[in-house]
């Protein structure tokens, strides 16, 4: 019985999954601001700028303060005008953004209940957005803790990657919980330690860059004009993004937000929302 397990560990380690590509249609962009209508006009060519990868065909609408009052008011906006992207920035019609604390209660709301993905943009009014944010998107990361079979996750960062530019694919294991687990498995004497920590950690790491890899074969085959950087590792995500972030100059972060099974963010999403002010988040 030990022989057959052994044979089907064998064989499902070599499983492989393979990333499908499909380019994603952004036809229609919604700008949301609380700026009166005389700001917008500035505002919205900074943006325009920063999304140029979009192309020149796309639809552009503004809300501006005059156009919603509540997150329901908001809601039905975005439900009327059917974008393929919003975006918008932190704490909408107040004054919280000068605090590190929230997204505000607009944001919070729209990233959960709209079915386009948002983008948050650093607050037009805050100095804190590193010096290359909103210039360009030629280095765009995507990140996850679970990056196999993410096709979606991937196909947005290459939709929003200039030509010739750099797509960071970004799987972290937790090395905290990674560890306790470890911990849990050093007590079972049935189990050696050592070749438990070994075999796991290859294998958690394997599947992730294995799936890497396979983006690479497609994008070759499809004379995709970008290049991939791979980023599979163990650390403390917070710490770690904030790290990689400062290190490859990102001017473009994309994450899954939306958890089907819970009403809040999903994983890390909002914490890492909270922390990285510096530079647009597109959440999924």
């Amino acid at each position: 019985m030990a022989q057959v397990d052994e044979f089907e560990s064998i064989f499902r380690s070599a499983l492989v999954d393979i990333y499908e590509y499909n380019l994603l249609e952004v036809t229609s962009v919604l700008l949301v601001t609380d700026k009166s209508e005389n700001d917008i006009k500035a505002y919205l060519h900074d943006v325009q700028r920063f999304l140029s990868v979009l192309g020149t065909s796309v639809t552009w609408n503004v809300l501006s303060e005059d156009d919603f009052t509540t997150t329901q008011d908001l809601l039905d906006c975005v439900e009327k005008a059917k974008p393929d992207l919003v975006c918008s920035y932190r704490n909408l019609r107040s004054e919280d953004w000068i605090y590190q604390h929230s997204l505000g209660s607009y944001l919070d709301v729209l990233i959960q209940q709209a079915a386009a993905p948002v983008l948050i943009l650093p607050h037009p009014n805050a100095n804190y957005a590193h010096d290359h944010a909103m210039e360009n998107t030629d280095r765009v990361m995507a990140i996850t803790d679970h990056l196999s079979n993410d096709h979606r996750l991937i196909n947005y960062a290459l939709r929003f990657t200039q030509v010739d530019g750099s797509v960071f694919l970004t799987h972290m294991e937790d090395q905290a919980i990674f560890d306790r687990y470890m911990d849990i498995i050093s007590k079972v004497p049935e189990i050696n330690t050592d070749d438990a920590q070994e075999g796991i950690r290859e294998q958690l790491l394997k599947e992730p860059q294995n799936y890497i890899e396979s983006c690479k074969t497609v994008l070759q085959e499809n004379n995709l004009p970008v290049t991939i950087e791979d980023i599979v590792t163990f650390g403390n995500r917070i710490v770690e993004y904030k790290k990689l972030i400062l290190d490859h100059k990102v001017d473009l972060l994309i994450m899954n937000a939306k958890d089907h099974d819970q009403l809040a963010m999903h994983g890390m999403a909002y914490p890492l929302a909270i922390e990285l002010r510096q530079i647009p988040l597109l959440m999924l």
